[in-house]
């Protein structure tokens, strides 16, 4: 190769392009590709030199060498990935002359990357494309192809801090494309991102909107509606999760589901025991059994004194990881659904903390307007305030309607209270009479 090379350093200008041309043709067209990668090496670096090619020669050759790599015509996957790591070394520091050809080399890089499975890898070499240069600015369009393949890449090896800094810059252009499957790509890394920063709300809203869609494949359809189930559950406990329960709840496919025991007792207020809860532990992934932090503040106030350890057994400060917050917060909300009040100690032992522990949960679930209801310090009780909350979604969800009520003055508010229950149920009761006589 050396000798040829020298041979033809010596042609006259108009004559070097169509012979380095041949010679690239000849060398490709081996039926030995044991020497390919050396050969091809030496002819890249040698045409990539302008004072002894040309710059004009030097790009066509190239130009010439990625298309037929892009075609095809290196069959043999371990040497096409080796020509082309070495062409890209040769080129990448004379970027400026020859950009174009190093960006498709690394698109192709990428593609052979991928399919090892080496998504970070080929996410790292995708980052170098030069999108926007003085010499060459590629459509917004295509960025935003290029930026969401990387988050793609990115979360498969569950990467989400790298993956969210390009899923902010494809946010942008997101509007510069009409492609249905890269737009549905998109929303699918939309939710996925959710899910791992923990926006579990938010992903389970995007999961079940994605589970709608005809265009993707019915089982992968399921699987992404188990993830919306999964997301929600997680949630915060309060109204807005109550809705996307009554959602998935309402939603036939989801009784196919293993994780369907939970979402019925979730949706239907019912308090969570140990054994339900850790049979639905061992379907979540690695990032949704993250264990959280208690705040310093939390700490203080869930300090445990001497008579917390005379009256409970557990000395808990709080939740440990993302699931025990989600179904402590969700045992507190049935609690105001079965009881008027309970008192610190009678929550601690059902959310397995510490007395005090559980009124700190039960204080910040009211402060957030999560749950409705006053504390009273002196006498140790959670008085929990009458009906459903007045935006849950979860009394319409079973096709009952809503239910009027008229407020009369009784006397006692418990007498009240009592009367209100009873009035709900019965109208409730007469409710499913009247769809079971349709």
């Amino acid at each position: 190769m050396e000798a040829k090379l020298s041979h033809l350093a010596t042609l006259a200008q108009k004559d070097k392009t169509p012979a380095y041309l041949a010679l690239l043709s000849e060398t490709l067209s081996r039926p030995d590709p044991s020497s390919l990668p050396a050969d091809l090496h030496v002819l890249v670096d040698a045409v990539a030199n302008p004072d002894v090619v040309g710059l004009v020669t030097g790009r066509q050759v190239i130009s010439e060498l990625v298309k037929s790599i892009g075609a095809g015509t290196i069959t043999n996957h371990d040497i096409r990935k080796r020509v082309v790591e070495d062409a890209l070394a040769t080129l990448q520091p004379r970027i400026a002359s020859y950009e174009e050809q190093v960006n498709s080399l690394r698109f192709q890089l990428a593609d052979l990357l991928e399919a090892e499975e080496e998504w970070t890898e080929a996410a790292r070499i995708l980052m170098g494309v030069s999108l926007d240069s003085g010499s060459r600015s590629l459509p917004d369009e295509d960025k935003f192809r290029v930026y969401v393949r990387i988050v793609r890449l990115l979360m498969e090896d569950e990467d989400s801090v790298q993956a969210e800094t390009y899923y902010n810059r494809a946010t942008s252009l997101s509007n510069s494309t009409t492609d249905k499957e890269i737009q549905l790509q998109f929303k699918l890394c939309q939710a996925r991102i959710s899910d791992y920063a923990r926006k579990f709300l938010e992903a389970a809203l995007r999961y079940h909107e994605l589970s709608w869609v005809a265009e993707i494949d019915e089982e992968e359809r399921k699987q992404i509606l188990s993830h919306a189930v999964t997301c929600a559950v997680l949630a915060p406990a309060g109204p807005n999760r109550s809705r996307i329960l009554a959602s998935l709840y309402r939603d036939e496919r989801s009784s196919e589901l293993p994780t369907y025991n939970i979402l019925s007792k979730m949706f239907l207020d019912r308090i969570l025991r140990p054994a339900e809860v850790k049979s639905f532990e061992e379907s979540l992934r690695p990032h949704q059994l993250a264990r959280i932090s208690i705040s310093s503040n939390d700490r203080l106030a869930s300090a445990v004194d001497e008579d917390d350890l005379l009256d409970s057994t557990s000395t808990r400060k709080g939740p440990s990881t993302v699931l025990d917050r989600a179904v402590m917060e969700h045992n507190v909300l049935a609690s105001s659904k079965i009881y008027n009040n309970i008192s610190f100690r009678g929550l601690g032992a059902l959310l397995d903390l510490a007395p005090s522990a559980a009124e700190t949960m039960a204080r910040k679930m009211i402060e957030q307007g999560r749950l409705k209801g006053s504390i009273d310090q002196v006498d140790k009780l959670i008085w929990f305030e009458g009906g459903r909350e007045e935006n849950d979604a979860q009394g319409k969800a079973g096709g009952l309607g809503d239910v009027e009520q008229t407020s009369e003055a009784t006397g006692a508010p418990f007498t009240k209270r009592w009367d209100m229950q009873i009035r709900t149920t019965a109208a409730n009761v007469e409710s499913i009479v009247q769809h079971l006589a349709i």
